[in-house]
């Protein structure tokens, strides 16, 4: 299948890359169908480019790189999806990434919208966390700073 981008021009990809988003995402519920991209091989970045859409993509991470005890009541986020049950072995969560123009080292990580991807059924959801320790702008520079040097005794 092909699919045309902004940023990558046209892109061949395999249908069963297509993830599916029955409620599409926050802001956009009429983008259904996305794929990851790899932003670079040495990148913790992707880009969650839209089938559809192809002005649409966002730069999305693991949560866990930058806050390795971030938690998602899984059973809470996945309520009326029909992924029953869940196998947390397919599951992927991954954070929208906001980068302010010129201020890389000012980036956020959206910790209370996840985007929940199943890789065994190919469809994701994104979610909020009511009443979440997290907030949409986690700073993720900091943390990443904060990890460092918490497992390094200086």
């Amino acid at each position: 299948m092909k699919i045309n981008t902004s940023r990558f021009g046209t892109l061949t990809l395999k249908e069963e890359k297509i993830i599916h988003m029955p409620a599409g995402m926050l802001g956009f519920p009429d983008r259904k169908r996305f794929v990851i991209l790899k932003h670079r091989e040495d990148s913790p970045f992707f880009w969650y480019q839209s089938v559809d859409d192809p002005d649409l993509a966002f730069v999305i991470t693991s949560p866990f790189l930058f806050h390795p005890e971030y938690d998602v009541d899984l059973t809470e986020a996945l309520k009326g999806m029909s992924w029953d049950p869940v196998k947390k072995d397919v599951i992927l969560l991954y954070v929208v990434v906001t980068i302010p123009r010129g201020c890389p080292h000012k980036m956020t990580g959206n910790f209370i919208g996840p985007i929940i991807v199943n890789l065994e059924k190919s469809q994701a959801v994104q979610t909020v966390i009511a009443n979440s320790p997290y907030t949409h702008n986690y700073p993720l520079m900091q943390a990443k700073e904060k990890n460092q040097t918490s497992h390094h005794p200086g």
